[in-house]
């Protein structure tokens, strides 16, 4: 692997080597080129506290989602309980 990271001919973005499979664990993942080739970008242009910003808000972007999703799922099961209990009610009023 080269020891620099390669950036495009303009200069605005960076040329990774891409891998032709997905990495199948989490050791290999970080071994793979492009996320070496990230890593080493980041640690050459000493961009470690930005690039740590932008991936902790990331995360809590996504555990928000996440977070807002579970809540949509326990209120959409709420309502069919709900719903369900108020179709029995019905059906046992009919039967009377």
């Amino acid at each position: 692997m080269a020891d620099k990271v390669k950036l495009s001919k303009d200069g605005s973005s960076i040329d990774f080597v891409q891998s032709d499979s997905l990495p199948t664990s989490l050791k290999k993942f970080r071994q793979s080129p492009e996320i070496e080739g990230f890593y080493r970008f980041v640690f050459e242009n000493d961009l470690q506290k930005e690039s740590y910003e932008i991936l902790d808000r990331i995360i809590q972007q996504r555990k928000a989602k996440k977070a807002g999703a579970k809540k949509e799922a326990a209120a959409a099961a709420k309502e069919e309980k709900a719903a369900a209990k108020k179709a029995e009610a019905v059906k046992a009023a009919k039967k009377k």
